[in-house]
């Protein structure tokens, strides 16, 4: 089966751009994936963090499915505690009616930004993500019912011949196992921790899985951070931009994405380099063929048919030839159908 490769875009702050231009700039990303075969694009949640931007992942999603004819489009994810369960329902249903049978939505329990700023958004959000597990089990609930049923004696509209596709997504053993008890689809952030905890995660997952209707066997995924350039040399210099970023921010500093000029001019100190160099030993970062081959062993190693792709560049034209050059090396399908709407669709939600 050829390999699918997938997009998360976290809509990153640039140094010397307006943070509105990164979020113009997601969207004609997506427009970009589309047309190089990619088969999802995710976009993220994160509040009050000046390096990432993207703050509000169903009103992005709504401006490109109307950009876009044939790519999935998903949230990675809904911060869910923040949030009604129903009222985000009825928002991916919404979307599921403007996109029929391309809606994703990943489901997160993280705050995505400090507890100060989450207690602005949910004043009520003590103890929420305690109740995470039981707002996935109504959220499941009122996204999958058929016309005329109800959750709680409550119907989640609009209705169409499809239904939003839910994920569980983690970077620990927790989102495992709930996306196992639930028998959801599971994304592990294996950009988070560079992989640490990957092997576990997936183990517990799958050993722990229990069939639904949708999805009688397991399905998962890895999102990794990858950045591909026509050569070795050219790759690690626009990687410079997040390796300052991550070494900044193991000191608290969360600022836009530096120019990686910059950063090769002022360098790293000596202080920096066993964190920097632990880092570029496990990245995803270089020519098209040698990164095809990690990722492919990677995928390999867990068992996978999918893997999702982050790529942070200072320069939009380096980060789209960066997925331009994976499309190639994974000769992505650009001929694939759009999605047809089909009736059998949310019977098996």
């Amino acid at each position: 089966m050829r390999m699918k490769l997938s997009v998360l875009d976290q809509s990153a702050a640039v140094a010397g751009r307006s943070e509105a231009e990164s979020i113009r700039d997601t969207l004609a990303l997506a427009a970009h994936c589309e047309a190089l075969g990619y088969h999802r694009f995710w976009v993220s949640e994160h509040h009050n963090i000046p390096a990432i931007v993207g703050s509000a992942p169903e009103i992005l999603m709504a401006a490109i499915a109307a950009t876009t004819t044939r790519i999935r489009i998903g949230s990675a994810g809904v911060m869910l505690p923040h949030y009604s369960a129903l009222k985000v329902a009825e928002q991916f249903r919404v979307l599921e009616a403007l996109a029929p049978g391309r809606i994703d939505l990943g489901l997160g329990r993280a705050p995505g930004g400090d507890m100060r700023t989450a207690q602005a958004l949910n004043p009520n959000a003590y103890g929420s993500a305690e109740d995470f597990p039981a707002q996935v089990r109504d959220l499941q609930a009122w996204v999958g019912a058929r016309e005329g049923e109800a959750h709680h004696g409550i119907h989640a509209h609009p209705h169409g011949p499809t239904s939003p596709e839910l994920w569980i997504l983690g970077s620990s053993d927790y989102g495992a196992q709930l996306a196992a008890h639930f028998g959801l689809p599971y994304a592990f952030a294996y950009f988070f921790t560079d992989g640490q905890g990957a092997d576990q995660a997936m183990d517990l997952y799958r050993r722990l899985y229990q069939p639904s209707a949708r999805f009688p066997k397991p399905q998962a995924t890895l999102c990794v951070w990858a950045l591909v350039a026509d050569t070795d040399e050219e790759a690690r210099h626009h990687a410079l931009s997040r390796d300052r970023w991550r070494v900044d921010r193991n000191r608290g500093v969360f600022g836009p994405l530096r120019s990686p000029d910059e950063v090769a001019a002022q360098g790293f100190g000596p202080a920096d380099l066993p964190t920097l160099q632990a880092m570029r030993d496990r990245a995803f970062v270089g020519s098209a063929a040698q990164v095809g081959a990690k990722l492919r062993a990677l995928a390999a190693d867990f068992g996978l048919q999918e893997l999702v792709v982050n790529t942070w560049a200072h320069s939009p034209v380096a980060r789209r030839r960066s997925y331009a050059l994976l499309a190639q090396e994974f000769s992505l399908d650009t001929a694939r159908p759009a999605p047809v709407a089909s009736t059998t669709t949310l019977a098996a939600a």
